[in-house]
């Protein structure tokens, strides 16, 4: 009897991929994780250390990365599950809409604290 793994709406899919991709695909998802810990580190320091900035546009630039970091796991787990499918179905890659999403957030933040600096 084979043993059941989570989550069973991946692993019903297709069959056994090459390991190396399925590696490949979860060391991807550790690594959008890192970076969610990191935007959530970069919010809380931006308002932490108090940085010489216009306050309203510091603590939005702040609550933008700390909410980005809060979603991203999510959007990493979600693009993990896509991306094992495509691998078990051997079917083309889904598109990556975890890193358009970071990159506009990036932007705005950016922004944000450029206005932050610039009318201080």
């Amino acid at each position: 009897m084979a043993r059941s793994r989570f989550p069973g709406s991946v692993y019903r899919t297709g069959t056994e991929p090459d390991p190396r991709f399925s590696l490949a695909n979860e060391r991807t998802f550790l690594a959008w994780n890192r970076t969610a810990l990191a935007l959530i580190a970069g919010g809380v320091a931006l308002e932490a250390l108090g940085l010489d900035l216009q306050p309203s546009l510091r603590l939005a630039a702040s609550v933008i990365l700390i909410a980005a970091g809060l979603a991203v796991p999510v959007l990493a787990w979600v693009e993990w599950g896509r991306t094992e499918r495509a691998l078990r179905a051997a079917t083309p890659l889904p598109g990556s809409a975890t890193s358009i999403a970071l990159a506009a957030t990036i932007v705005v933040v950016g922004v944000l604290v450029l206005l932050g600096v610039i009318l201080r």
